[in-house]
């Protein structure tokens, strides 16, 4: 039983250092491609999630006021 925590401890680390091992490579490979396809993939992103949170914030507010309104709040 005391053999148990020496292997899950050498895998987790193993685990974890190939994963490191292997995005701090794609970070690397990363950086060297073009810089302006990169600039346009981060607007393009961020123009989804700021999208995606304006309709979100849009459908929480009708559900707020669809259960208040369900209550007698208003």
């Amino acid at each position: 039983m005391d053999w148990v925590p020496i292997v899950f401890i050498t895998f987790k680390v193993l685990v974890f250092g190939t994963g490191m091992f292997f995005a701090i490579r794609w970070h690397y490979e990363q950086g060297k491609k073009g810089r302006h396809a990169e600039r346009r993939a981060v607007l393009l992103a961020a123009g989804k999630v700021a999208v995606i949170f304006v309709l979100l914030a849009v459908g929480l507010l009708l559900a707020t006021f669809a259960v208040g309104r369900k209550l007698g709040l208003t």
